[in-house]
């Protein structure tokens, strides 16, 4: 009897064990119907430690998403430092979200696109929504992304008006190649321009969006170059405590720049999340989601420029900054109308007309014409 006894109670403590290490699968959603609050399980992937700059902007969009909908903090799971490069590290971590029980995998930057795609459809009863990117399908798969160069060209106003070189730098994560990127600068640099012709826009470009040394040699570069002002778009705040250690001025970007540098930020390009991922989680939660691309702009409260530094900013440039602005929100301009020319002598839109939100995502691989490449 004892020899059959052992066996049988090793095989049940041995599914208690397989029990109690199994994973928790995610809740079922399905699309068209709501799923109960309690059972919302959020996988944010971050591709750095969420501390500053980029990924702090998203995270406190989080936040601010968790407090409006009153989520229990077991319901948000975060992947910090995952390198977007690192392919096999993103599609990683989002399965291990999904086996903690995540429903909505929330991917924040372009180069997880790929694997969400991918997933979406291993995983129907997921929802997968990614940052700046341009994929998405008809069930579970979206992107979100807005008009940030409304703000960047508002961020071109303050500081065509602030510099005194007419020499202006921006760091740059990516080339050409890329519109996110390369949109932003020549919105920044047509912000310039309007205000100040004479003035330049020098561009070094890092090939990263999170490279602080990379950061740091090209800002040296700019301000060697003689540029006051240090724009930038890329990740870290580097750009800015630069400026600041050089005793040149600067625009920030993600987030409020001026917690790191603040001498000399005159205000940050900044992204306001939570509008974005408030308006998502409530619809998973009510049934209402769909995947249509999320877009919103400065009517919207998505973006906007954190106010000017008041040690720096002029009452010119305070009004400038709010003329463009009312222009803007009112419909009367929108950045990219008509006729613009390139650095390479080349001439882009139509009169009358602006370009549209798909050419801007993904069609803008010119730099406006007071833009230098170093």
């Amino acid at each position: 009897m004892k020899k059959i006894m052992i066996p049988l109670v090793l095989s049940v403590l041995l599914i208690i064990c397989l029990a109690g290490c199994q994973k928790d699968e995610p809740a079922p959603w399905s699309p068209g119907n709501p799923l109960d609050k309690d059972e919302l399980k959020i996988g944010v992937i971050h591709v750095d430690d969420a501390t500053s700059g980029y990924s702090y902007g998203h995270d406190i969009g989080i936040q601010i998403m968790q407090q409006e909908l009153e989520l229990r903090d077991e319901q948000i799971i975060r992947k910090l430092n995952i390198n977007d490069a690192d392919i096999i590290m993103v599609e990683s971590m989002m399965r291990d979200c999904i086996a903690e029980g995540a429903n909505v995998i929330i991917a924040t930057s372009w180069g997880h696109m790929d694997v969400c795609e991918k997933l979406a459809d291993e995983y129907p009863n997921v929802i997968f929504a990614h940052a700046t990117g341009h994929k998405y399908n008809d069930t579970n798969f979206t992107y979100y992304y807005g008009r940030i160069y409304q703000a960047r060209y508002l961020s071109g106003v303050a500081a065509g008006l602030l510099t005194q070189t007419n020499k202006l730098g921006y760091v740059a994560a990516m080339d050409i190649s890329s519109s996110e990127v390369t949109g932003g600068l020549n919105a920044f640099a047509l912000g310039v321009e309007s205000v100040n012709p004479d003035a330049e826009v020098y561009t070094v470009v890092t090939h990263s969006w999170f490279d602080p040394s990379g950061e740091r040699e090209a800002t040296r570069q700019l301000i060697d170059l003689g540029c006051d002002v240090i724009a930038q778009h890329c990740n870290t705040p580097v750009p800015q405590t630069e400026a600041e250690a050089a005793g040149v001025w600067g625009i920030g970007y993600n987030s409020d720049m001026s917690r790191e540098a603040p001498d000399a930020v005159l205000t940050s390009v900044i992204w306001n999340w939570d509008v974005y991922y408030t308006s998502l989680i409530r619809s998973v939660i009510d049934g209402s989601f769909t995947t249509e691309p999320y877009f919103g702009g400065m009517a919207e409260g998505t973006v906007d420029i954190t106010p000017l530094n008041g040690t720096l900013a002029t009452p010119e440039m305070e009004a400038a900054v709010e003329e463009a602005r009312n222009r803007i929100l009112n419909g009367e301009y929108n950045v990219f109308d008509g006729i613009m020319e390139t650095n390479d002598g080349r001439r882009i839109g139509i009169t009358g007309e602006t370009l549209s939100d798909d050419e801007i995502i993904s069609g803008i691989h010119w730099y406006y014409r007071n833009i230098i490449v170093k």
